[in-house]
């Protein structure tokens, strides 16, 4: 795997400073950016597996962090409002399904 050519250091103190600060908010929006997946990821499966009480509890905990990631900036607002109205309606079309059935 190739990597990127090293980057110059910064010779100005605040170009220093901003260069140690980017290193540790790259950090965290990686961070949060993996949990951001995960969560979306744990309701498919849920809904996947077909446990509707397990997909409800699931959603509810993504929407939190969907939102909170949202906020930051990390995702668009639209793309995170988007996922969650997507699963959503995968998840009401389950309890829709269990009705009929």
């Amino acid at each position: 795997m190739a990597t990127k050519p090293k980057k110059k250091n910064p010779r100005l103190a605040s170009g220093r400073k901003r260069a140690r600060q980017d290193v540790k908010l790259n950090a965290a929006n990686t961070s949060l950016r993996s949990k951001y997946r995960t969560f979306v990821k744990n309701v498919e499966k849920a809904i996947l597996t077909g446990d509707k009480s397990k997909a409800t509890e699931a959603f509810a905990k993504m929407q939190t962090v969907v939102d909170t990631v949202a906020d930051k900036g990390i995702f668009h607002k639209n793309k995170a409002a988007r996922d969650k109205s997507r699963l959503s309606a995968q998840v009401k079309a389950m309890a829709v399904a269990a009705a009929a059935a």
